[in-house]
């Protein structure tokens, strides 16, 4: 590779495109960074879910092996380091590789090492520490990005929570988040000493809780990337959470959108802004590269508040490394890569930031993420496949055609569907099935799902099939996992 410093956008997409050493992004499934292959020579996926069965060029899948039950998406991405098809895929094609992963540990860095490779991240152990809820409050703080009025404390009793909250002036309905967990499972609203009960033993005994006083609000997600020539910050998107066609968590993450004309301008650049003043602070502390904020937007207000910090990618990462302003400049992930990459380059950081906050930089997509929402628990028996699907003018949804990529959908009849669940696996409440992603917007203005949207969810499930449970495996519970996939 040329040794000049990169100066412009031209070169480092270039930079990308001769890339010689393998980069392996490690999960269960090639969701988060889908498409980045595309962009970066020799980017591979390894997974442990094939969701294409066999038909995507640069996904490697090995077969199962026993194992123990996975706990956490750690767990998956440790297993799959250390299969042997895995192992020999990786020293067949050379080079010294670099990994990236949704969520890893101290192990996960400990079998790379192993392979002879690099994780593209800050420490696990940094990554952790800034995962704590708890500690999101204090580096908002620091950075002057304000969280919902809010005061952390040991959880005992009930009675011992109330008093608390007296004591901060937050009322009696609350929100009270333990440090870690995701997607709603460790998200609970609290009003009367019956909620609390209902939640008691998640509460009590967990540590610290952020405790936080319930604002009317609507969700938004924004993801932004730490470098050395400073933080680089994406759109602003909505989310859509606790929708019950979707998943049965109330306060369960299950999709954004992103388009230009979600929130008024002027909720964009105070997002924008409070997103970069806190990447500012991120660097300070020592972490670098991709990260997400969530922030609370006061539905009479308009106020913004600080929700949590993701160190990490996520879910949204496949919207906002598709956006318009990715194929015009390049992905935002691109640029952790780079900052990891050790490789120098010079970028105007504030013209950046300024060209992506132009609405024109932001076309209109959604994603849906569909789980089983029913109460029950079953073998899956079939799915609709991974490709682009069509919607009849009778609201029918009929498959058309295999492909892996987003953009081949062309119109708002057409959307993509990543299957998730496989044939011969459990279908219990809260199993992921896939992803839906289209053009065009999934919620109405008054954020609710709209009619199309409850057609594409509706058409999706109903080709999903399953038979009952052995008698003899219908015994045990079958327990909802503690972790998502996504």
């Amino acid at each position: 590779m040329p040794k000049a410093v990169l100066q412009n956008i031209s070169d480092i997409r270039r930079f990308f495109h001769r890339n010689e050493e393998p980069v392996y992004f490690v999960s269960a499934t090639n969701f988060n960074l889908l498409g980045l292959d595309e962009w970066v020579k020799n980017f591979k996926y390894i997974t442990y879910i094939d969701c294409y069965e066999g038909k995507h060029p640069n996904v490697f899948c090995p077969s199962e092996q026993p194992h123990a039950e996975f706990q956490s998406i750690e767990d998956i991405n440790n297993y799959l380091l250390q299969h042997k098809e895995v192992i020999d895929f990786v020293k067949r094609r050379g080079g010294k590789p670099k990994f990236v992963f949704l969520m890893f540990d101290a192990e996960t860095e400990r079998l790379v090492k192993e392979l002879g490779g690099e994780v593209w991240f800050p420490k696990a152990k940094l990554r952790q520490s800034m995962d704590n809820k708890i500690e999101t409050v204090r580096i908002g703080n620091k950075a002057g990005v304000p969280s919902v009025p809010n005061t952390l404390a040991e959880v005992k009793s009930y009675e011992d929570l109330r008093a608390t909250c007296e004591k901060a002036g937050l009322g009696h309905d609350l929100v009270l988040q333990s440090a870690f967990g995701d997607s709603g499972h460790t998200t609970f609203f609290i009003k009367t000493e019956e909620d609390f009960r209902r939640h008691e033993h998640e509460i009590v005994g967990e540590g610290e809780i952020k405790i936080m006083k319930r604002i009317d609000c609507r969700g938004s997600a924004i993801e932004a990337c730490a470098t050395s020539q400073g933080t680089i910050v994406g759109p602003l998107m909505t989310e859509l959470v606790g929708f019950k066609d979707l998943t049965p968590y109330r306060g369960g993450w299950c999709g954004n959108e992103i388009l230009a004309t979600a929130f008024p301008p002027k909720v964009r650049a105070k997002a924008r802004d409070l997103t970069f003043k806190f990447g500012e602070q991120l660097r300070k502390e020592g972490y670098r590269g991709y990260f997400e904020l969530d922030f609370l937007i006061d539905k009479k207000t308009g106020d913004l508040w600080l929700g949590e910090l993701n160190p990490r990618i996520t879910g949204a990462s496949s919207m906002t490394n598709h956006a318009a302003f990715a194929h015009a400049d390049a992905p935002l992930f691109l640029f952790h890569l780079l900052e990891f990459s050790r490789k120098k380059f010079n970028l105007d950081v504030d013209e950046l930031n300024a060209r992506w906050s132009d609405p024109d930089m932001i076309d209109g997509w959604s994603q849906m993420v569909i789980k089983h929402t029913e109460d029950s628990v079953d073998i899956c028996e079939t799915v609709p496949e991974t490709g682009i699907y069509r919607m009849t003018e009778d609201g029918r949804v009929i498959f058309d055609r295999f492909d892996y990529h987003r953009r081949a959908v062309e119109s708002e009849n057409e959307c993509f569907f990543l299957r998730i669940l496989q044939p011969g696996d459990y279908r219990y409440e809260g199993a992921d099935i896939g992803i839906l992603v289209t053009r065009g917007r999934s919620m109405t203005k008054n954020f609710m799902l709209n009619e199309r949207a409850k057609k594409w969810i509706h058409g999706i499930k109903k080709e999903v099939t399953g038979k009952p449970l052995p008698v003899a495996a219908a015994g045990p519970a079958l327990a909802d996992p503690v972790f998502k996939i996504m």
